[in-house]
């Protein structure tokens, strides 16, 4: 039977799941205290000046509030000078840069990795805003600092109307069923598609917990990456027994079948198309955010067994498998990740998410190979001891 979680209000996993998970709105007052204090809003600006992050300064004029502007990174000092009264600060990904920010993911245990987006952090004062808007994904937005105001409305969908001529997608109105501020710790979860609107009270940080769900175009793209590759595939189809017809520009119903069932048929039986979901899925979605790590051989790691260092997860990767023929298959980042049979146990704790002791059990000449092979393309990384 599953537990209660607090970070839910006390109900379970399943419940949730079943009643609320893309469905309707859950409030959870003081669900995750740890997370007061880890960002200040001082150093969502610091982090917003700095190379290869993600960020985005939304501004409103103080004339016309309904005039919105967006400047996207790289973004300078000079742009936080003369702001006006109402302006919003993003930052993505968030997580990649802190630990203890990285770890409030196990918060949410019954949601697999690779649903994951990224973490990120809103900063505003009083009345700033991104305005009435919705998203296409699941997010559990969380009070780190300050209070923010939260309004929900109607659901929308990919038909609904914007404000036109403006930089975001802002709905006209909206219907109101919820209105409440959310102080440090509460937590709001917001399903797919359902409006919502967050209103500074004072200076406020807010974290979104995105999962996002991939859509079939970028699917389909790196499919037929996977195909492009295949020489075989260039070579023209054998003709079906042909029959002489009167009508030239016509494509007969005999000969269309013929095409489409060729297609699917190879579709169906395609290696190139397990490989290609599963590199799609295990791309990072922010990949200018893995680190260049310092090269690492195996003897070097032979002589850290034993002194209290940890594997983890490096926080910018992704790391997923699935069964394959009784065996554990291992994407990181985008790629195949070939490991010898003994780590492959020990590499899907990491990718669930444990931190792994790296004890006498790893004192194996292939393993600590394939140990140095994951720290050099950045998709683990060491912990010291007592970190």
């Amino acid at each position: 039977m599953s537990q209660s979680l607090a970070v839910l209000g006390g109900i379970t996993a399943e419940q949730f799941l079943n009643e609320y998970w893309q469905k309707k709105p859950l409030l959870v007052r003081n669900a995750m205290p740890e997370i007061i204090g880890l960002l200040e809003p001082e150093d969502v600006q610091e982090l917003a000046l700095e190379e290869d992050v993600t960020a985005r300064l939304i501004r409103q004029k103080n004339k016309n509030p309904n005039e919105w502007h967006v400047k996207s990174s790289p973004l300078t000092k000079g742009d936080f000078q003369k702001l006006p009264n109402l302006w919003t600060l993003l930052v993505q990904a968030v997580d990649h840069y802190s630990f203890d920010i990285s770890e409030l993911w196990k918060k949410f245990p019954f949601i697999p990795q690779w649903r994951r987006d990224d973490i990120m952090v809103s900063y505003a004062p009083k009345g700033g805003s991104v305005g009435k808007h919705f998203d296409f994904y699941d997010v559990f937005l969380v009070q780190g600092h300050g209070h923010r105001r939260w309004q929900l409305g109607q659901m929308c969908d990919e038909s609904t109307q914007f404000i036109p001529d403006q930089p975001l997608k802002l709905l006209p109105e909206m219907d109101i069923q919820f209105d409440e501020v959310l102080a440090p710790g509460d937590l709001l979860y917001v399903p797919p598609g359902l409006s919502h609107y967050g209103v500074a009270e004072d200076d406020c940080l807010t974290f979104s917990f995105g999962f996002r769900m991939p859509n079939l175009s970028e699917m389909i793209d790196q499919v037929s990456d996977k195909f492009a590759e295949n020489t075989l595939l260039k070579n023209p189809l054998a003709d079906i027994a042909r029959q002489q017809t009167a009508h030239l520009g016509e494509i007969n119903e005999v000969e269309f079948s013929y095409l489409k069932t060729q297609l699917l048929d190879y579709l169906t039986k395609a290696p190139e198309f397990d490989a290609a979901i599963m590199a799609y899925m295990s791309e990072s979605s922010y990949p200018n955010n893995i680190p260049e790590p310092e090269e690492v051989e195996a003897n070097d790691l032979g002589e850290i067994i034993s002194t209290g260092y940890k594997l983890i997860l490096e926080p910018a990767s992704r790391l997923l498998y699935r069964m394959q023929n009784g065996s554990l298959d291992f994407w990181a980042n985008g790629e195949n990740v070939c490991i010898s049979e003994p780590f492959a146990a020990q590499l899907k704790r990491i990718a669930d998410g444990e931190n792994v002791v790296l004890d006498e059990s790893f004192n194996d000449d292939a393993v600590l190979e394939d140990i140095a092979m994951l720290l050099n393309n950045a998709v683990v990384m060491l912990l010291p001891p007592q970190e």
